[in-house]
C-alpha cells in the first residue's frame, strides 16, 4: 500500500510505530548535515527528518534533490519531535526515514502553495488543480460537502425523495438566455440546458411523488457578474398538498438544521416582511436586517421650503447613520463621489449633522431651520453623533441608491458581521412586472407560479397589483432561496399564459405536455429551490460564490484552466448540420 497513514493523522501515541507515508513536499529545510522535509495531503503536514548519523548516504543525496511539489512516499519510524510545533496537529512528531521513493517529480509551481499565496485570482484559475492544493481552498469544498451532506440528511429524514431529472430539455421563452446544444439525430433541431428543473419537479408531483428533492446543476446564459456563474448549483424542492405555511415551515426547518449543524448557531425566528414593507423600508427585497438603518421617508418634512430638488421629486428619503457625524467633510465629499458613480447614479446627496449638542448642521441650511432638521432626524430615527444622509428623485430609482448606500456604510461601519445570521422571509411579490422594452408584462417569478386567491379577480381589471403566492428566503442580505405555491389546473395556467403574452398556439407548443399533465388529476403543490454556492458561502462566512466551486468560471464566463468555450472541429460542425463564418 501506498500509506498507512495520513499526513494529519499522527501524535505521541505513535512513537515508535513504523509507518508508510505519501504526498507532496511543501518544503525543505537543509543544514548539511540534518535535513527536514514537510510532506503534505489534505489531511495537514507530517514533518520528515534525514540526518547523517542515521540515515544512509545515498538516501541523504536523494533527499537533497527533492524539490516543491514532488510526490513521495516514505517508510520509517514515528518519533518525537526535540522543537515541537504547536501550529500543526502533528507538530510533536516526525518521521525518521528509512525509505524514500519519488513517486513524480514536479516542474517549479506558477505560485507559491501556501495559504497567503502570491498568485492572483487568473493565475490560480488556470493552474486550479495546484490551487485546490491550498488549505483554504481545500476547506472550503471540504466545507461545501458537509453542507450538502447536511441537506440529503435532513431531507431524506423528512421523507423526501431524490430524483435525477433530464439535463438536455426544450428550450422555453421565459426567465434567461439558454444554452442550447444541437442535435446530430434531428437536423436543425436544438436541446436546452435547465435554467431549473421546474416542469419536472411539477410533473413528479402529478406522478405522485408528493417529497422531492435535488441537489442540481442548472445553467443561465446570462450577463455575468463577480458573484454569478453560467452554471451554478440549486437544492431543488417541491411538495404536494401544501400550502405556503408548511412550504415556509419545512424550509425553516432546514435552514434552523444547516444553522446548528454547520454553525453551531441557533436562530430564534424568522421574521416575515411584504415586497412592499422591505422596499418601503430597505429599498431592496432582499433586505440585511443584521443592522438597522431603515428609510426614513421624508416628503411630508422636507417638501414644504423653497428647495426645489426635494420639491421636484417624487420621493425625499433618508438613512440615519450611526456615529456618522464623525466623519470630516472630506470623508462625506468622498461619500457622494461614491454615490455619483454609474454603478449607483444618484446625483448628489444632502446631509444633516446630529451634533452632541443637541443641534443640527446640514448641507442646506439656508432652506431649513433647525426644527426642520430635528424631523428629519426624528423621521430616520436618528441619535445624538449620528448623520443623516438624504437622496430624492424618481422613487423606485432612489430607493436602489440608498439601498446601495446603506450597505456600503454598514461594509465600512463593520455592521455585516459574518458569524451573525439573520434570516427573513419576504412574501407577497407583485405576480407580474411590466417591460417597457416588451411593452408586455414578465413574470416576476416564472410563469407557473400561482397569485394570491383574494387577487385572483384583479388579473383582468388590473394584472399589476396581483400579488404572487411566492415567497423569498433571504439570509445577511442575500436571496438564498426562492419559491411559489404553483397553478395546478390548466384553466388558470392558460389565463396565465394569455396575460404573459402567449397566444393559445404558442402556450401549447411550449408548454403543452404540462397543461395535458394537469387534466390528470394535478395536486396542490408548492416548493422552493435554494442557491447552494451562495448558502455555502454564507455559511462559510463570505459572499464569494466563486471560492466554494471547485472549478469556476471566471467573470467573463470562461474556464481558462481548460480554455473554454473554444472552437470545434470542422467535422463536428459538419456533423451537427451547422455552419459558422468564422
Amino acid at each position: 500500500m501506498y500509506r498507512t497513514h495520513s499526513n494529519g493523522e499522527l501524535r505521541l501515541t505513535s512513537v515508535g510505530q513504523e509507518v508508510t507515508l505519501a504526498g507532496w513536499v511543501q518544503k525543505s529545510r537543509d543544514k548539511g548535515f540534518m535535513m527536514w522535509v514537510d510532506l503534505r495531503d489534505r489531511y495537514g503536514i507530517t514533518q520528515l527528518i534525514f540526518d547523517e548519523e542515521r540515515t544512509p548516504k545515498e538516501m541523504m543525496e536523494k533527499a537533497k534533490t527533492l524539490g516543491r511539489e514532488f510526490v513521495i512516499q516514505v517508510k520509517g519510524e514515528v518519533i518525537e519531535r526535540v522543537s515541537k510545533n504547536k501550529n500543526i496537529e502533528t507538530g510533536e512528531v516526525e518521521i525518521l526515514v528509512k525509505e524514500l521513493t519519488v513517486l513524480n517529480k514536479s516542474i517549479t509551481p506558477p505560485f507559491t502553495i501556501e495559504d497567503e499565496t502570491d498568485g492572483g485570482d487568473e493565475l490560480r484559475m488556470k493552474y486550479r488543480y495546484l490551487d485546490i492544493r491550498r488549505n483554504p481552498v481545500k476547506d472550503n469544498l471540504i466545507f461545501r460537502h458537509k453542507v450538502a451532506i447536511e441537506v440529503r440528511k435532513y431531507l431524506s429524514d423528512k421523507g423526501f425523495i431524490e430524483v435525477e431529472t433530464p439535463v438536455l430539455i426544450k428550450s422555453t421563452p421565459e426567465g434567461a438566455r439558454d444554452f442550447v446544444v444541437p442535435s446530430r439525430m434531428n437536423e436543425g433541431q436544438f436541446y436546452a440546458l435547465p435554467q431549473s428543473p421546474q416542469t419536472f419537479k411539477q410533473l413528479l408531483m402529478v406522478g405522485g411523488m408528493d417529497k422531492y428533492f435535488q441537489i442540481v446543476k442548472c445553467f443561465r446564459d446570462e450577463d455575468l457578474r463577480a458573484d454569478r456563474q453560467p452554471e451554478f448549483t440549486q437544492i431543488d424542492c417541491e411538495m404536494a398538498f401544501v400550502e405556503q405555511e408548511d412550504i415556509l415551515n419545512r424550509f425553516e426547518g432546514l435552514t434552523r438544521h444547516l444553522l446548528k449543524e454547520i454553525n453551531n448557531v441557533d436562530v430564534a425566528e424568522f421574521p416575515r416582511m411584504t415586497y412592499d414593507e422591505a422596499m418601503k423600508k430597505y429599498g431592496n427585497d432582499k433586505p440585511d436586517i443584521r443592522f438597522g438603518m431603515e428609510f426614513g421617508e421624508l416628503n411630508e418634512v422636507a417638501q414644504h421650503k423653497e428647495f426645489g430638488i426635494f420639491n421636484n421629486a417624487e420621493l425625499v428619503v433618508g438613512i440615519a447613520v450611526p456615529g456618522g457625524n464623525n466623519y470630516t467633510r472630506k470623508e462625506i465629499d468622498k461619500l457622494i463621489t461614491w454615490i455619483k458613480r454609474p454603478q449607483v447614479g444618484a446625483l448628489g446627496m444632502v446631509y444633516s449633522r446630529c451634533n452632541d449638542d443637541g443641534s443640527f448642521k446640514s448641507s442646506v441650511d439656508k432652506f431649513y431651520d433647525q426644527e426642520d432638521l430635528a424631523k428629519w432626524a426624528e423621521v430616520t430615527g436618528a441619535q445624538k453623533g449620528d448623520l443623516v444622509c438624504v437622496l430624492s428623485g424618481n422613487a423606485d430609482k432612489v430607493r436602489a441608491q440608498l439601498s446601495a448606500l446603506r450597505m456600503e456604510l454598514a461594509e465600512r461601519l463593520g455592521l455585516r458581521k459574518p458569524n451573525e445570521f439573520a434570516p427573513l422571509w419576504v412574501v407577497d411579490f407583485p405576480l407580474l412586472e411590466w417591460d417597457e422594452e416588451t411593452e408586455r408584462y414578465h413574470a416576476m417569478h416564472h410563469p407557473f407560479t400561482s397569485p394570491k386567491p383574494e387577487d385572483m379577480a384583479m388579473l383582468d381589471t388590473n394584472p399589476g397589483k396581483v400579488r404572487a403566492n411566492a415567497y423569498d428566503l433571504v439570509l445577511n442580505g442575500n436571496e438564498i432561496g426562492g419559491g411559489s405555491i404553483r397553478i395546478h389546473d390548466k384553466a388558470t395556467q392558460a389565463l396565465m399564459f394569455d396575460h404573459l403574452g402567449f397566444t393559445p398556439e404558442e402556450a401549447k407548443e411550449q408548454f403543452g405536455f404540462l397543461m395535458n399533465a394537469f387534466e390528470y388529476g394535478a395536486p396542490p403543490h408548492g416548493g422552493l429551490a435554494f442557491g447552494l454556492d451562495r448558502l455555502v458561502a454564507i455559511l462559510g462566512g463570505q459572499e464569494t460564490i466563486r471560492d466554494f466551486i471547485a472549478f469556476p468560471k471566471n467573470n467573463s464566463g470562461r474556464d481558462v484552466m481548460i480554455d473554454a468555450p473554444s472552437n470545434i472541429d470542422k467535422t463536428q460542425l459538419k456533423e451537427l448540420n451547422l455552419k459558422l463564418d468564422l
